[in-house]
């Protein structure tokens, strides 16, 4: 009833399956989690920018050291910011900073990179600190 196909589908690929790399699912989870961080560390550069303090400071010291150990030595590579134009919200930043660090924690745990884990719970901690409002500070005459 049918013809048999004479030819090779048009869907197949020339490629065989050893012509290209594979990459184990570390591999996968190590690129994806130093592509997390590296996002991190850019809006961390942006509040030291916005806002200076010791402790961005570490965090982005902290932030390079686990990009370049997740990279097999290949330090990221950083922007440099300015307050030129329009002026970062801080809040914002904060808010970016605070999903990036979750998302960074979430394939920590699944790569169970515990120091990358703490890195992004700790970050994720400062974030949400940052976001609290402050309480307004009395003065008494």
């Amino acid at each position: 009833m049918y013809e048999p196909i004479r030819s090779k589908s048009v869907h197949s690929t020339m490629a065989g399956p050893d012509d290209f790399p594979h990459r184990s699912r570390e591999e996968e989870l190590d690129i994806q989690l130093a592509g997390h961080l590296a996002a991190l560390l850019t809006v961390t550069d942006e509040l030291r920018v916005t806002a200076p303090s010791a402790d961005l400071d570490t965090a982005a010291e902290r932030l390079t050291q686990e990009i370049t150990r997740l990279r097999g030595g290949r330090t990221p590579a950083r922007a440099t910011t300015s307050t030129r134009g329009r002026e970062p919200d801080a809040t914002a930043l904060h808010r970016k900073a605070h999903a990036l660090a979750g998302r960074a924690l979430v394939v920590a745990a699944s790569r169970a990179d515990t120091a990358a884990a703490i890195l992004a719970a700790e970050r994720m901690d400062a974030h949400t600190a940052a976001l609290k409002p402050r309480p307004l500070a009395s003065s008494a005459h």
